[in-house]
């Protein structure tokens, strides 16, 4: 396993660990209100955001037969791991953000060790969503 993105996911996992103890912890303090249903189908869930960088010693045909000859296209992504983007990212290859119950991040690694090696180098990066804070406090400088 790649020792880079063991340590990543480690760190992954014990911060959604931590998070999860907190928030526990805060709700036997005081009640709090209603998630709003989005945060009940993430729960569990972490979104990780992979790379996959275009081997450019290979052509782009090379390395789309080697990705299905490997069974890429047919094993990734696994069997109900969310898509949450895939986009070509120009120079460098694809970006993919997936949603990933903690217990299945051993599966999606598996599906790219397995069949993603050789056409693409890889990396992985736990990552969240910060649109809506990043919007908030922009509509907010906006307003001063």
């Amino acid at each position: 396993m790649n020792l880079r993105f063991a340590s990543k996911a480690a760190s992954a996992l014990a911060l959604g660990l931590l998070l999860a103890a907190g928030s526990a912890g805060a709700q036997q303090q005081a009640p709090a209100a209603a998630p709003p249903a989005a945060a009940d189908a993430d729960k569990g869930t972490f979104l990780l955001t992979i790379f996959l960088k275009h081997d450019q010693s290979k052509s782009l045909e090379q390395i789309q037969a080697q990705l299905r000859s490997q069974g890429f296209y047919k094993a990734f992504p696994p069997p109900n791991i969310e898509v949450v983007s895939w986009y070509v990212m120009m120079g460098i290859g694809q970006v993919v953000t997936l949603r990933v119950p903690a217990d299945r991040l051993r599966e999606v690694n598996r599906a790219i060790e397995q069949t993603a090696w050789g056409g693409y180098r890889t990396e992985f990066y736990p990552t969240y969503d910060y649109k809506a804070v990043g919007e908030d406090l922009h509509t907010k400088a906006q307003a001063q």
